[in-house]
């Protein structure tokens, strides 16, 4: 009895070029995965927010990656009142202080290890960035 085994890869494609040996070569098709990762921004100035949004994602254009934002998340502003004297005597006058919070949701499909280089660039002090996989 003759037996003819036959392998070939369950996720290999066939090679174009004529093989020389006995049967087909195959290749293992090698595809990245794709995994969802959320970026937010938060800044005290827009600008500077906008334009860190900007790069991440004409980065991610570059490399044909799906992305889903900039989602603007309603602004937060902190409010502090207090007294204009130190000492407490005179008239009542106060002092109102205020800072905003603005923030900016990324939502990316792609492999982990190329957030790294969507955002290896230079992002200004004042912005904090936090990447999430939800």
């Amino acid at each position: 009895f003759f037996f003819f085994f036959f392998f070939q890869a369950e996720d290999g494609i066939r090679d174009l070029v004529r093989s020389r040996g006995l049967g087909d070569v195959y290749k293992r098709q090698v595809q990245e995965e794709l995994n969802k990762i959320r970026l937010t921004l938060s800044a005290k100035e827009t600008r500077a927010l906008e334009d860190v949004c900007r790069q991440i994602i004409d980065k991610t254009r570059e490399m044909n990656y799906k992305f889903r934002g900039p989602v603007r998340i309603p602004t937060k502003t902190l409010r502090i009142t207090c007294r204009k004297t130190p000492c407490g005597e005179g008239s009542n006058t106060w002092d109102r202080f205020e800072m905003r919070l603005h923030k900016r949701v990324i939502d990316l499909n792609c492999p982990i290890n190329k957030v790294k280089e969507i955002t290896g660039f230079k992002i200004e002090p004042g912005i904090v960035v936090n990447v999430s996989f939800p």
